[in-house]
């Protein structure tokens, strides 16, 4: 095994053509902009790497990635989001952000996404970037974005529906409701359910048998089955950011910002 680059927060390693990308953030792995560019940063220098012929992405601790982190610089800040620029503040770093994002679906090689723990939020979305996901009965699925008063994000408007369909997709969006890992495999968001700590071993086991076919016949299906994935992530983005960037600023959304971060239930005005 061989380590590749050097990248913030993230680790990356090679071996027997598959390489491993682990987020190391834990216990939750909170994403924000400097995160997903550089997982997007490794995802291109592994097209690059003709020894590369699939990935995973895996983090350490006990969340994949429970979503924004709403106390860092990059987090959702309503005092920002007030600004009286012509282009909110919001706007600047939530469509930084999303351009990140979709280069991660523009990425060439074949990506399995090891979710140990919860894929909340935004973690989520991340999670939905791989072709495939192997998960356990202890994770949880979330698009949580109704709870906090906002609209979901990270392309999962286009995503979510298109792996789950649009009831089961609905339900999530609407309810916010966490789905559990057997669930999960049932509606088709997950592809393989194992014990918690077989995970990655597993992730890795299936991202080598992809490794195992013809790297360009793989490249060249993967594209077409996928062609347009990535216009389509942007588009959903543009979209999500317009109602997101009206939503903040909200005093529903400030209620389930902070009702979520103080542990409790939301109430909500309508306002």
């Amino acid at each position: 095994m061989s380590a590749i680059g050097k990248y913030e927060d993230i680790q990356v390693t090679l071996e027997r053509h598959v390489a491993t990308v682990t987020i190391q953030r834990a216990p939750f792995n909170y994403f924000d902009y400097n995160l997903i560019c550089a997982i997007a940063d490794a995802f291109d220098d592994l097209d690059k790497l003709d020894d590369c012929r699939a990935i995973v992405l895996a983090a350490e601790g006990k969340a994949f990635c429970a979503g924004a982190n709403f106390g860092g610089g990059d987090a959702i800040n309503r005092e920002e989001e007030e600004s009286k620029s012509e282009e909110s503040a919001f706007r600047r770093r939530s469509g930084r952000l999303y351009g990140e994002a979709v280069r991660l679906f523009g990425n060439k090689k074949p990506v399995v996404c090891a979710v140990q723990g919860a894929a909340i939020g935004g973690g989520l979305g991340l999670a939905l970037v791989g072709d495939f996901r192997v998960t356990c009965p202890e994770a949880r699925f979330a698009a949580n974005f109704s709870r906090l008063g906002f609209h979901p994000g990270f392309g999962l408007s286009h995503t979510l529906p298109a792996l789950i369909g649009q009831q089961n997709a609905h339900l999530m969006f609407y309810t916010g409701r966490r789905i559990k890992g057997e669930q999960a495999i049932e509606w088709g968001m997950a592809d393989q359910i194992v014990p918690q700590d077989q995970v990655l071993k597993v992730a890795t086991e299936l991202a080598s048998e992809i490794a195992g076919s013809a790297p360009l016949a793989v490249q060249s299906i993967r594209a077409t089955v996928r062609r347009g994935l990535a216009d389509r992530v942007r588009a959903a983005t543009d979209h999500e950011l317009d109602e997101q960037e009206w939503l903040i600023q909200t005093a529903d959304s400030a209620e389930g910002i902070k009702a979520t971060a103080e542990r409790r239930e939301p109430v909500f005005n309508n306002k």
